[in-house]
């Protein structure tokens, strides 16, 4: 962060200088406040970076022809922060504009195209449109493959993109031979310990995983990590991922001391990595509770619980969903792998925590209710 800032100082200094040398909409001005969004996107700090872009594009509006590319840039990166901001009808808009003005601006396969098909891609990734993503996500490759050397990186990272959709659409043997065609090219072209690589193997991982080969998921979970202890701070919440991912796999595997030992790791970083209440910690709170009422230790489940319920109720007003969210999605995973008996315990923190009378408790605790009747008129055939 510190680093940001300087840049942030720098730019800004130099922004005043051009104040008194040049005409208000000179287009240097339009760089500035391009280069100074850059600094806030990257520091988090959205709607500093979305000001800064906006009056970029207003100034380029003015001093550039209406399809110069550098338009194409403004509008792109305006996407890329609504993407960001989960404002995602805008920043689609945002990147269709920029694509427009790309297609008469330049080339037909300009790497500039693939990087709009790739981003569109993502907005509609994230919006859950997956044929779609899916079709702006193989037009970027397609691209590339014409423009690129066989081994750029932008090609392994379009291969990653691809193997998340189709791990996300459940097509797993899809998605692990776009993971495995990522590493491949990464292995090639990157540093051995490159953090890209530490996220092939994580994305490997999770397909084996979803897959139910949890031997193969933990080898590619650790390798992850092993190269992230390399490239990475280490309080870096990248490995606290990687932590939680061994974690879940131990757990699913039945081993739960060595599953409470990663998720503890991971909660020990993410502790140092994020404010002491902030709602990311409920997560890790509510899987070491959960592995602890596997391991029949009641009493230190209700002081996990207790805990998540500590922090929401200091970083949430009292009927945010948030925590619901979290437990129901909990209580649906443990009735899918037929742990029935999690579902009461699941519920009544919900209820707990939310109160008798919230919507998303009833909702939770009827569910809960429909699946423990489930599994009694199970037991008796």
């Amino acid at each position: 962060m510190g680093e940001y800032s300087k840049a942030l100082s720098s730019f800004e200094r130099s922004f005043e200088i051009q104040k008194i040398a040049l005409p208000p909409n000179h287009p240097d001005f339009a760089s500035s406040y391009n280069n100074i969004g850059k600094v806030y996107s990257h520091m988090g700090e959205y709607s500093k970076a979305l000001s800064s872009y906006e009056r970029s594009l207003e100034i380029r509006k003015i001093a550039l022809p209406p399809n110069h590319p550098h338009l194409a840039d403004s509008y792109n990166n305006i996407g890329m922060v609504y993407d960001k901001m989960g404002e995602y009808s805008k920043a689609l808009s945002s990147f269709e504009r920029s694509f427009e003005i790309r297609k008469i601006a330049l080339p037909p396969n300009h790497p500039d195209l693939a990087t709009s098909y790739n981003n569109i891609g993502l907005v509609y990734y994230n919006m859950g449109e997956y044929s779609k993503a899916l079709s702006s996500y193989e037009r970027s490759l397609e691209i590339q493959k014409i423009v690129l050397p066989p081994n750029h990186p932008d090609l392994a990272s379009s291969c990653h993109n691809i193997g998340t959709l189709y791990n996300k659409m459940g097509e797993y043997s899809k998605a692990l031979s776009s993971y495995e065609r990522s590493l491949e090219i990464q292995k090639i072209a990157l540093s051995p310990n490159h953090p890209d690589l530490a996220s092939s193997y994580t994305g490997i991982g999770l397909v084996y995983d979803n897959m139910g080969e949890y031997s193969k998921a933990l080898s590619s979970y650790e390798r992850s990590l092993e190269i992230r202890k390399i490239a990475l701070p280490p309080n870096h919440p990248d490995l606290a991922g990687s932590y939680n991912n061994i974690g879940l796999v131990y757990d699913k595997m039945g081993e739960y001391s060595k599953a409470l030992s990663s998720y503890e790791r991971s909660l020990e970083i993410r502790k140092i990595a994020l404010p002491p209440n902030d709602p990311g910690l409920a997560g890790p709170y509510i899987r070491i509770g959960l592995v602890y009422y596997k391991m029949g230790e009641y009493l230190k489940t209700l002081q996990y619980y207790e805990k998540v319920q500590e922090i929401l109720e200091k970083s949430l007003p009292p009927t945010h969903p948030h925590i619901a969210i979290l437990m129901l999605k909990v209580l649906l995973n443990e009735a899918q792998r037929n742990e029935y008996s999690l579902c009461p315990v699941v519920a009544e923190a919900i209820r707990t925590i939310l109160g008798v009378h919230h919507t998303n408790t009833l909702i939770v605790y009827n569910r809960g209710k429909a699946t423990i009747s489930n599994d009694d008129a199970t037991s008796n055939l």
